[in-house]
C-alpha cells in the first residue's frame, strides 16, 4: 500500500510541475520565421510551378538554406537585392563588397539547396 501511495504522490508532484508555466523555449539562430519561410516558398512555386512537387521542392529548398545561412544573413542578403533590383540613385551604396559578399554567400545557399531539392 506505501508504495502505491508514493506512486500518486509522486504522479500528482509530476503533474503539477506539467502544469506550471516553464520558461520560453530559445529558437536556434538560423530559425527562420514561418512567413519568411512562406515567401520564399510562395516566391519559388511561382517560378517552379504550382504544383505539389514544386511544393516540397521549395519546401526543402527553404529548409536547406535555413541550415547553411543564419535568418540574420539571409535577411541583410534579400533586403540589399530586394534595393538593387528597385534602382535609383541610393543604390551605389548597396554595391559595396561586404554587402555583395552576403548576397553571394546567400546565393550559394541557393545552389546548393537547389542541387540537394531539384
Amino acid at each position: 500500500m506505501n508504495r502505491f501511495i508514493a506512486a500518486v504522490v509522486g504522479l500528482a508532484s509530476a503533474l503539477v510541475m506539467a502544469a506550471q508555466p516553464s520558461a520560453a523555449v530559445e529558437l536556434p539562430p538560423n530559425d527562420y520565421p514561418t512567413v519568411a519561410r512562406a515567401d520564399y516558398v510562395f516566391g519559388c512555386m511561382q517560378v517552379n510551378g504550382q504544383s505539389r512537387d514544386s511544393l516540397f521542392k521549395c519546401s526543402c529548398s527553404i529548409d536547406k538554406i535555413a541550415e547553411l545561412l543564419p535568418y540574420s544573413a539571409y535577411e541583410e542578403a534579400e533586403t540589399v537585392m530586394s534595393v538593387l533590383l528597385k534602382g535609383g540613385e541610393n543604390v551605389a551604396v548597396f554595391r559595396h563588397r561586404k554587402l555583395q559578399d552576403k548576397v553571394a554567400r546567400m546565393k550559394k545557399a541557393q545552389v546548393e539547396a537547389e542541387l540537394r531539392c531539384f
